[in-house]
């Protein structure tokens, strides 16, 4: 396995290009359902009406995105092998200021086959970006041991932290192994839905944008955990707007701080998310970003994730 990079790290928390998989035979997935409470059982829908559905609102969420004025690299998902949620690319890669791209252990096999060294070799060769080293991680998966990229981490790139909600999909020892290799602090917790499930993905309950952070405390075990979170957040110099366990399960948590063009925030959520917030939390988001959404109903229910699930945002280096 190849050794990360030893350059400085550029330390920016949002980009305004993001990667996107325009998917080919999306549907509920009966190797997620187990682990993901927000999922539409396998069956209750015609996979081709789910398929139809779901890439009209990609387009639909795809053209929004652009006309916000993000760059939005799609690549076609592709037949074979089969992957029902290629749609989410944010869970197999993550992009680094630095040029590194790391590649990541997935629980569920169906979706191993979305990694795409061809997606990767065209970022560089069509799109432009510099690429300093590929470090793939997948070779946990042989020990049963699995981190979801942005899935399971929600990173603070200013801060150097990952936020990670521990569940089958997101590994203690390895969430470790990768703060150390990588220069993040990982903050680790228990969190669970209003039922008491445990959330599968980090990133369903909670968002850190430059000055700001969406989380539902509620979710995390009262008294140390929860404390430990929100003080970390206010450290580092972030207003905490916190959401409900309802407003979770809305996809309020699935969200993304983007780059605008004019040097300030976007903020990428789905209808439904936009549609459960109240006033006072739509102001005080609204005082760091422009919020930019599309409905994606459709996606949300049949695959239990939202907007950000969506989003593999690019920070790779430009070739000079």
């Amino acid at each position: 396995m190849s050794q990360p990079s030893i350059a400085p790290r550029v330390r920016l928390q949002t980009t305004g290009t993001v990667l996107m998989i325009r998917p080919v035979a999306f549907c509920s997935n009966p190797e997620t359902a187990g682990s993901n409470a927000f999922q539409r059982p396998p069956g209750v829908v015609s996979p081709d009406v789910e398929q139809a559905a779901a890439l009209e609102e990609f387009d639909g969420l795809v053209a929004a995105l652009r006309a916000a004025g993000v760059r939005v690299i799609v690549e076609e998902d592709t037949p074979e092998p089969h992957t029902p949620d290629s749609i989410f690319p944010n869970n197999w890669i993550s992009f680094h200021a630095d040029g590194d791209i790391v590649l990541y252990p997935m629980m569920a096999p169906s979706r191993r086959g979305e990694r795409r060294p061809d997606i990767v070799e065209r970022l560089a060769t069509v799109h432009g970006f510099k690429i300093a080293e590929v470090i793939d991680l997948s070779a946990n998966e042989a020990q049963g041991r699995f981190l979801e990229s942005t899935g399971s981490m929600v990173f603070d790139r200013l801060g150097r932290v990952a936020y990670a909600c521990l569940s089958p999909r997101t590994d203690l020892d390895l969430l470790a192994e990768f703060g150390r290799r990588f220069d993040y602090e990982p903050v680790a917790f228990a969190a669970a839905d209003a039922d008491g499930v445990p959330i599968y993905h980090t990133n369903v309950m909670m968002a850190v944008g430059e000055g700001f952070a969406v989380l539902c405390a509620d979710a995390i075990c009262a008294g140390v955990q929860r404390e430990a979170v929100i003080g970390r957040l206010n450290a580092s110099g972030h207003e905490v707007v916190t959401i409900s366990h309802e407003q979770m399960a809305s996809f309020a948590g699935n969200m993304l701080a983007l780059a605008a063009a004019d040097g300030g925030q976007l903020l990428a959520m789905s209808a439904r998310a936009e549609s459960c917030l109240d006033d006072a939390q739509r102001a005080a988001l609204t005082r760091y970003a422009r919020i930019v959404s599309a409905p994606i109903d459709n996606i949300e229910d049949t695959a239990g994730g939202s907007v950000r699930c969506m989003l593999a945002e690019v920070h790779l280096p430009r070739r000079d």
